[in-house]
């Protein structure tokens, strides 16, 4: 593929000259620049955290070291922690999100209180075939919605919400902290991803949802 503004490559090389492992950094750097998701002090889970780009931007988004904060990423590869751009607040563990216990998880948060931010950057095998793709992606999305807010929020994986709308009656037993964001990636089709954003409102347990898209930056 060729190197012309705005292609893969571009990406790619950019993300090497930042020291960044993938040019999947820029997705998230993106979206930090729009919602400022991570602030210091957060606590932040990434689901699907392979190869690491994103561990990199949320720890650059805590800032300095003394500034606090925690990053823990859940994989079913096993992922080494980027040397750049990363430090002691971050850790990684191998395991299924698909089967990890939602106490389990929440366990590995700062004082067992859960998230403020919760990264879905989950994405199946890609098949080639769009239909399957997408519903296997809806799959991995609805289970990073459910271990966030606890119960169904939707009746059903492939259920698309109301945008800037408000889910209520979502449960009160999930791991991420009132107040906090959601972020869920899921497959749409070959030349888009479609991001799905949340916050948890601190009155009761209501989600405000967002809704953007994104033109495919990579497929890492």
């Amino acid at each position: 593929m060729g190197g012309g503004a705005g292609t893969p490559d571009l990406f790619y090389r950019e993300a090497q000259r930042l020291g960044y492992v993938a040019r999947s950094a820029f997705k998230l750097l993106q979206m930090q620049k729009q919602f400022k998701l991570i602030t210091p002090g957060s606590s932040v889970l990434d689901l699907g955290c392979a190869p690491g780009a994103w561990l990199q931007v949320a720890c650059q988004s805590l800032g300095p070291l003394k500034c606090s904060g925690a990053i823990v990423g859940i994989d079913t590869k096993k992922v080494k922690v980027p040397a750049m751009h990363c430090d002691s607040r971050v850790q990684t563990v191998c395991g299924n999100v698909m089967e990890l216990p939602r106490e389990k998880i929440k366990d590995l948060s700062p004082q067992k209180k859960g998230f403020s931010v919760i990264l879905s950057d989950m994405c199946p095998l890609v098949s080639g075939i769009t239909t399957r793709d997408s519903v296997l992606s809806a799959e991995l999305g609805h289970r990073a919605l459910d271990l966030a807010v606890g119960g169904d929020a939707f009746s059903s994986p492939c259920t698309n919400p109301q945008v800037d709308g408000e889910l209520n009656d979502i449960g009160d037993n999930g791991i991420l902290q009132l107040g906090g964001h959601l972020v869920i990636k899921l497959l749409e089709s070959e030349d888009t991803k479609v991001l799905f954003l949340f916050d948890r409102l601190s009155c009761g347990s209501t989600l405000r949802l967002y809704y953007s898209k994104m033109k495919q930056i990579s497929r890492d």
